[in-house]
């Protein structure tokens, strides 16, 4: 064990639901403080809260409200999680959207479904997807220079996909993201080494959380008959894996089974089907045809695609 979750604190943004939900919980239950930053919490997440809110209680979870793409907000988050754990030794970046129609490179800006502003000069997918982790993390960074006991170890980790390695027509601007967040990863992997900050991420497959299965355009590409579902738990597992363990089994999510292990170490990548691997960054050979990483019907999304392309006038804003 590299390091104990027990007695510290995190942030974790996006874990009002789905896997961030799971990863602040199995932090609680390991004796970890959280702060949820999120719009909102959804029934059971407050229960999370609730539980866990009282002053007396250890651990505890706050729950601060959190437009993650407004810095401003993102920079109180971590002055109220300062004002109510001390230091902060672990940083979740986790909030995230897939490819929504309110921004999507298929219905642009201007045009009836897009909520991207015509002259607006940004896309709310890459604000929340890519340059809130990015601000996430320098934030982390300036508050891990400013309060550190002892040297001890920290930890930011992030949430990346298997669309991080692979391409996929229906959502360019998300798998656009993915691979920005790998590479970001990778970029900081020497932070481990010199500074015992170490920056790792999780690529997970297909999961099911409400941001799939409460949104019927993106259910109609799953075949429940041949596709397996990865769950939020076992993705949140090999994220406490990636912060308390210099190593962990190819095989982690079927404990029956155990697999060779391989390195945790600052820049490490690991996707997350029903089995766990760890993604190269020079001739990896892809997520490939594991089961909790495929979608069955991907074509009626590209059918879609073709669809609107075909309509005269494609990409004309509005009036």
């Amino acid at each position: 064990m590299s390091f104990s979750v027990e007695g510290r604190s995190a942030i974790v943004t996006g874990a009002g639901s789905g896997i961030n939900l799971a990863f602040a919980k199995l932090l609680l239950e390991n004796g970890c403080n959280v702060l949820i930053a999120d719009l909102a919490l959804r029934p059971e997440a407050q229960e999370v809260v609730h539980k866990h809110s009282a002053s007396s209680s250890r651990p505890r979870a706050v729950f601060q409200k959190t437009d993650v793409t407004d810095w401003k907000q993102l920079e109180v988050m971590f002055e109220v999680a300062e004002k109510e754990f001390g230091e902060i030794d672990i940083v979740c970046p986790g909030a995230g959207v897939y490819e929504p129609h309110w921004s999507n490179f298929w219905r642009p800006p201007g045009t009836p479904e897009s909520r991207d502003p015509q002259h607006g000069g940004r896309y709310a997918l890459l604000d929340i997807n890519l340059t809130h982790p990015i601000r996430t993390t320098q934030l982390a960074l300036a508050h891990f220079g400013r309060r550190r006991t002892g040297g001890r170890r920290k930890h930011i980790i992030h949430i990346s996909s298997i669309a991080g390695q692979n391409p996929a027509l229906a959502a360019p601007i998300y798998v656009a993201t993915k691979h920005a967040i790998n590479g970001l990863v990778r970029s900081l992997s020497k932070l481990d080494r010199k500074l015992g900050i170490r920056v790792t991420a999780v690529a997970p497959g297909v999961i099911k959380t409400p941001l799939w299965t409460e949104h019927p355009e993106k259910l109609k590409i799953v075949d429940n008959a041949n596709d397996e579902w990865v769950t939020p738990e076992e993705v949140a597992q090999v994220m406490l894996a990636l912060i308390q363990q210099d190593k962990v089994s190819e095989i982690i999510c079927d404990k029956s089974r155990q697999g060779p292990q391989f390195l945790v170490r600052g820049g490490t990548v690991l996707e997350v089907s029903k089995t766990v691997r760890s993604v190269s960054a020079f001739n990896d050979p892809g997520p490939g045809e594991r089961a909790g990483n495929t979608v069955s019907d991907m074509n009626v999304l590209e059918d879609e695609v073709f669809e609107l392309l075909s309509q005269e006038g494609w990409g004309t804003p509005k009036l």
